[in-house]
């Protein structure tokens, strides 16, 4: 890697993305979570592992630096593309890499082209893991076609330009993600009570009778999982996606119910969720009665 990066957080993606990418020294990461006392040690020691140059300040972290990417939560991006417009370099490329509505990444855009970078939308179709760099982008912008190919200097290998116009590549990740999450909060709604009502194996049966591409067991597993470790990021990603929804004036009745049920799911604070279905479900009944025993 020849060209100098500033990242702009450091958790999951931007953890896996520097590691996977031996970007070493040459990233230069800042995160705010490193000035909270009780998350400063674990994310030094994710600096280190990576081997990136740990940045105290932002302005530090974009400081000479031609390429920077944002990869923070999607409650955080606006707030973060409006602090990094300070202190952008001149004609740099601004990668906002986060999960929100094409409202935002065009407010966020505004801000970043008024101070004289170039603003491009970058969407994350997949988990980062365990794609790591071969996750798919899309990416939007009329510096996409530029930006994709620093990106691919980084090793990013499934890169598609979707359009010109900033918020095209949100767009589609964010009216994809009504299905997606959808899903997994509609299963977290189905199994939780089925297992009230003592039917879990006969409905899950007589889904599979209807679906035999993968066993529903297995799909509720699955989809109960990703709400337990990051409900409360998929909640917040699911606001921007009602946002979508309101601009284009279809409705988001489902989207919303979506939103309460991945947040109230990822609020349990189960981080470590156990082997196989009937464990998980035990968890959030368990966490579930603990909260209502203390209120």
């Amino acid at each position: 890697m020849e060209q100098e990066l500033g990242l702009i957080g450091f958790g999951e993606a931007g953890s896996t993305f520097a590691g996977s990418g031996k970007w070493g020294a040459r990233a230069h990461v800042f995160d705010r979570k490193t000035d909270d006392p009780a998350d400063a040690q674990a994310m030094r020691d994710a600096y280190a592992a990576a081997g990136v140059t740990y940045a105290p300040f932002m302005e530090q972290a974009l400081s000479g630096v031609d390429l920077v990417m944002s990869l923070v939560t999607a409650d955080q991006a606006l707030a973060v593309a409006e602090a990094a417009a300070a202190w952008l370099r001149a004609g740099s490329i601004y990668c906002d890499m986060n999960s929100v509505a094409p409202q935002t990444k065009e407010q966020a855009a505004r801000l970043v082209e008024a101070a004289g970078g170039h603003y491009v939308d970058v969407a994350v179709m997949a988990p980062v893991n365990p794609a790591r760099l071969s996750v798919p982008l899309l990416l939007s912008g009329s510096m996409a076609a530029q930006a994709a190919s620093r990106l691919a200097a980084l090793g990013f290998s499934n890169i598609n330009l979707v359009g010109e116009n900033v918020g095209r590549a949100s767009s589609i990740k964010m009216i994809r993600s009504v299905m997606v999450k959808g899903l997994e909060a509609l299963t977290a709604e189905c199994v939780l009570a089925a297992e009230a009502a003592g039917v879990r194996e006969e409905v899950l049966a007589s889904l599979d009778a209807s679906d035999k591409a993968q066993s529903w067991g297995d799909r509720a597993d699955y989809n109960l999982d990703r709400m337990m470790i990051h409900g409360l990021r998929r909640a917040a990603e699911m606001e921007e996606v009602v946002r979508t929804l309101d601009g284009l004036g279809t409705g988001a009745a489902m989207s919303r119910g979506t939103v309460e049920r991945q947040h109230a799911i990822g609020a349990l604070g189960v981080k470590a969720p156990g082997k196989g279905l009937g464990a998980k479900i035990s968890q959030i009944i368990q966490s579930n009665a603990r909260k209502a025993d203390a209120a």
